[in-house]
């Protein structure tokens, strides 16, 4: 029987020195305890656990039923008087074990872990690893920082539920265990605040910084994937409770500001492999931009800022937060952005930023990145809000500003939709130049000119893919209607145009004439070709494949192709008028000067 085989090892080990016992003596106190506890028998364990007698062969050898006694935890029902035995082994291993022996068999089991019973075991075991720590004489802050590392580190594959449903449900424990974690954390907390009370100069910098890794680690994960919108039913949001937990440790560690505001760089880890290196610079930076994103988005610790700092500055702080999350594809990460710079752009008056703030490069990266989102997101509310944050951005430049951002885009966009937004935007302040009081010199004269050399040009000249163009082109020539119109009131000659016109009529116009009669003529050859096509084939259904730059299409019939490529003759068809009033007006304009001079 399995007890009186258990009997048997503490009688034998009970009459030998500590010194004396042996690895076989291990062995069979390791074997006889697990078969007592598979059998059943774990009632007589727990007793024999807490024989005085007992005492020094527990502390010796009972960190070796940690993992039988994690698997029979897991296998009995929660209200089983076995299971609640072991639960009061458990409990009693803390007490009595090696702190040392005992710390290493707890996070063995917490590593082994996978899937479902990450949380589980992690849940279990945080109460007798707290207590093993606080018996740690030597290390404890390195043990510390190894157990919050390898619990976050199992966490870490799980997925965050997102939805309300998979929040409420939250099937995997995940909720509850980033809770546990920062409980299991705080008296460490406590104990950094208390020694750096006693003096200014605290010395012990070691705790502090492990507890910094375990924030910086969650900000991470699971913080920056997480729904942290409140939800409708959810009285506590369990993420946002867990951030601002996290932001109270900062706080209390007093790295909160110096993280906002300073960029801490912290210690140099000396890696040798650069992979290495590179993959913490990384992950130090998601966690900085999250951290970003909580305090101005969601106010969590705003009102420990100072408030001092204007909304131009906020937003330069925030600038690189802002690149690092525009640049991962995943929505929940993706919004964050959109949200952070959103947020910032807000705070501010517009014709507020100056065009030296465009000499950082980050001002000029995430209008760049925000214009990848535009274009290349696969989500459409995404898409949308990425276009209006655009406009915000461009509306709180000076006049000097959007002139050099309008010149970065229109060079570095490479999408002819952005490209014809921007030359709308063009359009706007010469307007505005010329309605309101005072002159505003970058949208008139020579400047005027310099800008509109990237405005009024074919990128490939007259093989230019008019259709692919076709939104820059339109826009581009109803920016030339409206600036031959408005030089033509009252003779006004502060935009410039007219002196600049032989030039805009080589470079745009008549390229553009010989662009059009060619693609024209391309594409009605197409349309002869299909239909004489259609006659010789046995079906207009007959299907074909379409490649469409270098990607498939969806089979189209005859007649599906036929549209497509009437549409394009339609488009030529609209450009073309625009055109000729744009020649029209250039004309007259010319006869007017003729006659005056005549």
């Amino acid at each position: 029987m399995a007890v009186d085989e258990l009997q048997a090892i503490i009688q034998r080990c009970q009459i030998l020195e500590e010194a004396d016992f042996k690895g076989e003596d291990f062995n069979l106190f390791q074997v006889a305890g697990q078969k007592c506890l598979e059998d059943g028998y774990s009632a007589q364990l727990l007793e024999v656990i807490q024989n005085e007698k007992n005492k020094v062969i527990i502390k010796n050898m009972g960190w070796n039923l940690v993992s039988p006694l994690v698997r029979c935890i897991f296998m009995y029902k929660q209200q089983d008087d076995k299971r609640e035995h072991c639960l009061k082994i458990l409990d009693q291993l803390a007490q009595l074990c090696n702190p040392k022996e005992l710390f290493l068999g707890l996070l063995e089991q917490i590593e082994q872990s996978s899937g479902e019973q990450v949380c589980q075991t992690v849940l279990l075991l945080l109460q007798p690893l707290q207590t093993v720590l606080w018996k740690l004489e030597h290390k404890k802050a390195y043990s510390v920082g190894l157990s919050l590392a390898v619990i976050m580190d199992q966490l870490a594959p799980l997925p965050v539920p997102y939805t309300k449903q998979q929040i409420q449900e939250d099937k995997l424990g995940l909720c509850q265990c980033c809770h546990a974690v920062v409980d299991f954390a705080k008296p460490f907390v406590k104990e950094v605040v208390e020694n750096m009370g006693k003096s200014s100069e605290y010395n012990d910098m070691e705790l502090k910084e492990e507890l910094l890794k375990f924030c910086m680690k969650s900000l991470e994960y699971p913080l920056l994937t997480a729904q942290l919108e409140q939800l409708e039913g959810i009285e506590e949001h369990p993420f946002r409770h867990f951030a601002a937990e996290i932001i109270d440790i900062l706080w209390d560690i007093r790295e909160f500001i110096p993280l906002v505001f300073l960029r801490r760089k912290g210690k140099s880890t000396g890696w040798e492999n650069q992979d290495f290196a590179d993959l913490e610079r990384k992950n130090s930076a998601d966690s900085l931009a999250c951290l970003s994103y909580l305090v101005f988005v969601h106010h969590l610790g705003i009102d420990r800022l100072p408030v001092i700092f204007s909304p131009s500055y906020l937003l330069q702080c925030n600038m690189t937060h802002i690149e690092v999350l525009l640049k991962r594809t995943e929505e929940s990460v993706l919004s964050k952005g959109l949200d952070l710079f959103e947020s910032c752009l807000l705070r501010m008056e517009d014709n507020s930023l100056l065009r030296l703030h465009l000499e950082c490069r980050d001002f000029i990266n995430v209008p760049q990145d925000l214009v990848k989102v535009m274009t290349l997101c696969p989500m459409e509310h995404l898409r949308k809000k990425s276009l209006s944050i655009l406009q915000l951005f461009i509306d709180k430049f000076d006049s000097e500003g959007k002139h050099v951002l309008f010149r970065c885009l229109l060079k570095t966009s490479n999408h002819a939709g952005v490209e014809g937004y921007i030359i709308k935007n063009i359009k706007d302040q010469i307007h505005l130049s010329l309605t309101r009081a005072g002159d505003n010199v970058w949208f008139t004269g020579h400047r005027l000119i310099s800008l509109l050399d990237l405005v009024l040009l074919l990128p490939e000249g007259a093989e230019t893919d008019l259709l692919q163009n076709s939104d820059r082109i339109m826009a581009s020539l109803n920016l030339l209607r409206y600036l031959v119109i408005k030089d033509c009131e009252g003779d006004n000659q502060q935009l410039g145009v007219w002196a600049a016109l032989p030039r805009i009529e080589q470079s745009f116009l008549k390229p553009l004439h010989v662009a059009l009669n060619m693609s024209r003529a391309h594409y009605e050859a197409e349309i002869k070709s299909k239909k004489e096509n259609r006659r010789e084939a046995q079906s207009s259904n007959t299907v074909c494949s379409v490649t469409v730059s270098g990607e498939k299409v969806p089979a189209m019939t005859t007649e599906m192709q036929l549209q497509v490529l009437h549409s394009a003759l339609f488009t030529f068809d609209l450009i073309e008028s625009v055109l000729a009033r744009v020649e029209e007006l250039i004309e007259a304009k010319g006869k007017a000067g003729t006659d005056e001079n005549s």
